[in-house]
């Protein structure tokens, strides 16, 4: 494997309002749908030897926008399961919990940061079989535990690494063998 390229799913009516989706299947807004087109020059010219996506349809449509052809659909990239969260703000969940933190906490009805830790670790283990670059279509806050998984940091430590919808990021090698974040939220 040469270099994994993060997609992360254009904008939804949910992720425009800070609602928490992970099994909820939403449609791109018409925004969502111009930040996935703008995507494919970006990747003219590109190979990969694997397009891996998350099976919600808005990881899915973004594939399909951004020019790509998915190879494989996984659970491992869905979204972190939120459980009795799905569908509100933290705002809304911090009335109610104060302190509360995806990323240490994990959410009530839906995934640890350990659970998220292991499926993206099995993502990772399975894009360095391939030969050559690998594209993963996935959403901010699986995207954010890979980037951090990648760097051997803890999922938690995805916390500090904003990542925008209809974005790019790309995680590569520094003299060919130290895993690093060649770029972020581009």
């Amino acid at each position: 494997m040469a270099e994994i390229v993060l997609i992360r799913h254009g904008q939804t009516e949910w992720s425009a309002n800070g609602r928490h989706t992970s099994y909820t299947d939403l449609e791109l807004t018409a925004e969502g749908e111009r930040q996935a087109q703008a995507v494919a020059p970006r990747l003219a010219g590109r190979t990969f030897a694997a397009v891996l996506s998350s099976p919600r349809k808005r990881a899915l449509r973004t594939a399909e926008l951004a020019g790509l052809t998915v190879t494989e659909v996984t659970e491992d990239l869905a979204e972190w399961n939120y459980g009795e969260y799905e569908g509100i703000t933290t705002k809304q969940i911090h009335e109610t919990r104060p302190g509360w933190s995806l990323w240490t906490d994990g959410c009530p009805g839906g995934e640890s940061p350990e659970q998220m830790k292991t499926r993206i670790d099995r993502v990772l283990a399975k894009a360095k079989e391939y030969q050559g670059d690998v594209a993963l279509v996935a959403h901010g806050h699986t995207l954010r535990v890979t980037g951090a998984r990648w760097v051997g940091l803890p999922p938690s430590a995805g916390g500090v690494l904003k990542l925008d919808t209809g974005t790019l990021s790309t995680l590569g090698f520094e003299h060919t063998v130290d895993p690093v974040i060649s770029t972020w939220n581009a």
